[in-house]
């Protein structure tokens, strides 16, 4: 091969699948390149028919070979992987894996933390998803799975939701599902799955009783592949039901990480959430207070909810061996509610608006922190 055709090869294939976050090269998805004076003549696969990133991957193709000095013109033929082709990719991406086998049980690598409530409607999902930015912003992959099947919003709140009310499907590649981006976060929720009653009413509702609610959250962590992941979250529903147990069940190792506004009526019941989490081997790693006092342009403060409900929290679910802290307080932001309904997260939106200043606090509290590898083996192997 030429010096140029060389060149482009090597341009070609560092092109990032926008779904796999893999270089193309690495999923032998590059067939062939030739060099004809100054045109590029490139042949690539995709993975599936009518894959949703053809033309970005098409474009950053053209883009890469064409930035090769002395190539004027670039020839592109795109074609489709074989059936053989795909199995030895998704064999491949499993990395010896078993198909259907979870891959955030106790010896992964991944930090898999559980945000809960004890009731609805204290902002949990918007500290969810905020987190999940600020976590990808720090360099981390992360992953989020929004396990309240029953009121799911993350794909709003993450800007997965387009102008006609639609939520793009996961992409499917024999048996492995590839969840959305948004924001640099991997994305998955019972929303992508469900058709809208009408052209202008809302996505379909779920009425699923226990063993359904544990096949989804199940499926979600087995079926989709997130690749390898620093941080999984997962956005809970509120309360002690069927989901928290399965969750427990599924993910004893999980770090729990208690949501809740300062007023009492919140507080006395978030602490439930945390019980029942340490009931299944879980480990509760802090408290989120939101909707706290905000303050006001003339300098003073409002405290809507009350105050004191974070630290009453922290302090109830505090034990002699493990101390609980409040790793952030929230305070009321008409931003941040704004960017919730816009799908851009208020880190993004409105990085120096006290919430999202908050949100941040609590993202390098969690990676300061860390955790413990203690009595975990760890995938390392000989050379």
């Amino acid at each position: 091969m030429s010096e140029t055709a060389d060149a482009v090869q090597r341009a070609v294939g560092a092109v990032v699948d926008p779904e796999l976050r893999r270089p193309i090269a690495d999923l032998d998805m590059v067939r062939t390149v030739d060099v004809d004076g100054d045109v590029a003549k490139v042949a690539i696969v995709l993975t599936i028919v009518g894959c949703p990133a053809a033309e970005r991957i098409s474009a950053e193709v053209r883009a890469a070979a064409a930035s090769v000095p002395g190539i004027a013109e670039v020839d592109l033929e795109v074609g489709v992987m074989s059936p053989a082709e795909r199995r030895a990719l998704t064999e491949k991406l499993r990395d010896g894996r078993p198909a259907r086998q979870m891959a955030f049980g106790p010896d992964s690598l991944t930090r898999v933390i559980a945000v809960t409530s004890g009731k609805g409607g204290v902002g949990k999902s918007t500290v969810t998803a905020n987190l999940a930015v600020a976590l990808a912003r720090r360099g981390l992959s992360v992953g989020l799975v929004d396990a309240d099947v029953h009121g799911f919003s993350i794909p709003g709140l993450m800007g997965l939701v387009d102008a006609a009310g639609g939520v793009p499907q996961p992409t499917r590649i024999d048996d492995l599902m590839l969840p959305p981006v948004a924001h640099g976060v991997k994305v998955i929720s019972i929303g992508m799955f469900l058709r809208r009653g009408d052209a202008d009413g809302p996505l379909g509702a779920v009425a699923w009783r226990g063993p359904m609610l544990h096949r989804t959250v199940q499926q979600f962590l087995t079926d989709v592949f997130f690749g390898d992941l620093d941080v999984l979250l997962l956005d809970m529903p509120p309360g002690t039901g069927d989901i928290a147990i399965s969750v427990g069940q599924l993910l004893p190792h999980a770090e729990v990480l208690v949501v809740t506004t300062p007023q009492a009526a919140a507080s006395d019941v978030a602490v439930r959430s945390g019980l029942v989490a340490r009931q299944t081997g879980q480990r509760v790693i802090g408290v989120v207070e939101n909707m706290a006092a905000m303050t006001l342009p003339d300098g003073t403060t409002l405290d809507l909810f009350g105050t004191g409900g974070g630290q009453a929290v922290a302090d109830a679910l505090a034990t002699a061996e493990q101390t609980v802290e409040v790793l952030a307080s929230v305070p009321l932001s008409p931003a941040l509610r704004a960017a919730g309904d816009a799908g851009m997260p208020v880190v993004l939106s409105s990085p120096t608006d006290a919430a999202a200043r908050a949100i941040e606090k609590l993202a390098t509290a969690l990676v300061g922190r860390g955790r413990g590898l203690a009595g975990r083996s760890l995938p390392l192997r000989p050379s």
